[in-house]
């Protein structure tokens, strides 16, 4: 990667961070476009679509008729996605031993994939379901295949893929896909285990990554425009510590004035840039 003065001071700075150990990973949509995953923002930070909300998921069986319907043809490309360049850096650095834990923004299971451990997955896991109604939960892949069976004449495709999976489809589309049930309790109450827009993450997973924080020696944020304050709390908490925080991504984040070093350049290149000073 061709970078300037300044950007290779940045990453001189990066590096150092690195150099130290106990670094806490802060993963957002960004890390994941190189697989073909888009984010919901872009480098300017606005909001490309809006998804479902959770009030909308709940309020009735159209609307998760309509969700099922949508993520059920997203799904097949969805599920094609690699992990990339940048999810296998970070794996790499966790195996040399620089970086500890990783929490991710992300619901598509790619940082595992790549191989890295200790993985908080902030807004859970489109490889999961959990009935709302009993609790129950289950695998995404029986379920797709459940939805398969009881629609054998639903064809339609898209070439659409989102962050949480979802598409955009046509009202008659939708109207003919059968909803799937719930095994256990027969509703239909089934949502993927994730935490829709409108949903709060839950209270130990965030007390967990707050003392992740408090534990680390620095926080490196990698593809979070940090909107959201289910990630940007951290860079707060980090900040408010004297912990440095590193922040990697396109274009500027709600976290820049908590941050020790800021680059603004793709990820797969900058983070090889990153191992080859590290390895250096």
């Amino acid at each position: 990667m061709t970078t300037t003065a300044a950007a290779s001071t940045q990453l001189d700075a990066v590096a150092a961070l690195l150099e130290r150990g106990d670094v806490l990973v802060l993963t957002g949509a960004g890390i994941s476009t190189d697989s073909g995953i888009p984010d919901y923002r872009g480098p300017d930070g606005t909001r490309r679509v809006t998804p479902m909300q959770y009030a909308e998921f709940l309020g009735s069986s159209q609307a998760r008729q309509r969700y099922w319907a949508r993520s059920y043809v997203g799904w097949q490309r969805f599920n094609l996605a690699k992990p990339n360049s940048g999810h296998e850096a970070v794996a790499r650095l966790q195996r040399c031993g620089l970086v500890g834990p990783v929490i991710t923004q992300n619901v598509d299971g790619l940082h595992q994939q790549a191989g890295a451990i200790d993985v908080e997955e902030l807004h859970g896991s489109l490889a999961r379901v959990v009935c709302l109604t009993c609790g129950d939960r289950s695998s995404r892949w029986d379920l797709d295949d459940r939805m398969r069976e009881a629609n054998p004449t639903f064809t339609v495709t898209s070439d659409e893929i989102r962050p949480d999976g979802d598409i955009v489809l046509n009202e008659l589309d939708v109207d003919a896909f059968r909803t799937p049930l719930c095994l256990v309790c027969g509703h239909d109450t089934l949502k993927p285990d994730v935490v829709f827009f409108g949903e709060s993450v839950p209270k130990p997973l965030v007390e967990k990554c707050f003392r992740l924080t408090e534990e680390a020696r620095a926080l490196v944020v990698l593809g979070s425009s940090l909107k959201v304050m289910s990630g940007y709390r951290f860079v707060r908490r980090a900040a408010a510590l004297d912990i440095p925080v590193a922040i990697i991504t396109r274009g500027p984040t709600r976290g820049d004035e908590q941050a020790s070093v800021q680059v603004d350049a793709p990820l797969g290149p900058t983070l090889a840039a990153l191992l080859d000073r590290v390895a250096a």
